[in-house]
């Protein structure tokens, strides 16, 4: 039997590559229906579509973001629910950010949910606030991070957070740590650097470039060399310290933070969003 794709889901794909309604529904079509293979047709095909689309998602919610004291220890956790009419609720958005400050002292989601919440654990008060509100509330993401130090940026209306480490508690660190953070909310790099790349996204990509510039009619004795330059640019299209500051596009993010000060790097980040 054929694959037919439901409306729902060429929104989805069409959401989140950019790509034309018609051009999505082919892709998923040939796919048949897998999500991930239709986006890799897209590109395949030329569509200029986001190398990283592994986004944590889920419907709705608040995401938070919280350093300890010292800036050197922060998560960013999600608290998920089914609309946005409860999302945007003030006493729902003030547990968000409760149990992310109770985050802190929790090395993994599941001991956060065993935690003591006011004589019940953290899982009780989920189960208790669902009974209280009608809908499943949950954690959904739950992203530690430790570092020399730390800055956190929560996005307007709480659906992406993200922390970023820099490498020394010197002057204008804090303020550099939050840049890069909005940075990384913004623009979703898919790692800290091209050594932080998988091996698998590497092979993926290659394999994708290689495919266009094959139906382009490139001679394969030049698409090595072609190669090694589409490679460079996903490298500082995607990966955080070689991306154009958005505050500034003249520089890239690792010069951004020099300019800070001059032993100063980006050394780690985590980034969590909402659908």
């Amino acid at each position: 039997m054929s694959y037919t794709p439901v409306a729902a889901d060429v929104a989805k794909l069409r959401n989140t590559t950019g790509a034309g309604m018609m051009d999505c529904k082919k892709a998923l079509v040939e796919a048949e229906g897998d999500f991930e293979k239709a986006i890799d047709i897209l590109r395949k095909k030329g569509q200029k579509v986001a190398a990283n689309r592994a986004d944590r998602d889920s419907s709705e919610g608040a995401v938070i973001a919280r350093v300890n004291e010292d800036n050197t220890l922060g998560v960013v956790i999600s608290l998920n629910c089914e609309t946005d009419f409860v999302a945007k609720n003030e006493a729902f958005i003030e547990l968000a950010y409760e149990l992310a400050e109770m985050a802190i002292f929790a090395a993994t989601k599941e001991e956060l949910l065993a935690t003591d919440f006011h004589g019940m654990t953290v899982a009780d008060k989920l189960i208790e606030q669902t009974g209280v509100i009608g809908e499943k509330i949950e954690i959904g993401a739950f992203e530690r991070i430790e570092g020399p130090y730390l800055g956190a940026y929560i996005h307007a209306g709480n659906k992406i957070a993200a922390i970023t480490s820099v490498s020394a508690k010197v002057e204008g660190a804090d303020e550099a740590a939050k840049a890069v953070s909005m940075q990384v909310a913004a623009m979703n790099p898919i790692a800290l650097d091209e050594n932080a790349v998988s091996q698998e996204t590497i092979d993926k990509e290659l394999e994708i470039e290689r495919h266009k510039l094959t139906e382009e009619g490139k001679p394969a004795n030049i698409i090595d060399n072609i190669l090694k330059g589409k490679m460079q640019r996903f490298y500082k299209d995607n990966t955080l310290v070689h991306q154009d500051f958005i505050k500034d596009s003249s520089m890239s993010v690792a010069d951004y933070v020099k300019s800070v000060n001059a032993d100063l790097k980006v050394t780690g980040f985590v980034r969590v969003a909402l659908a």
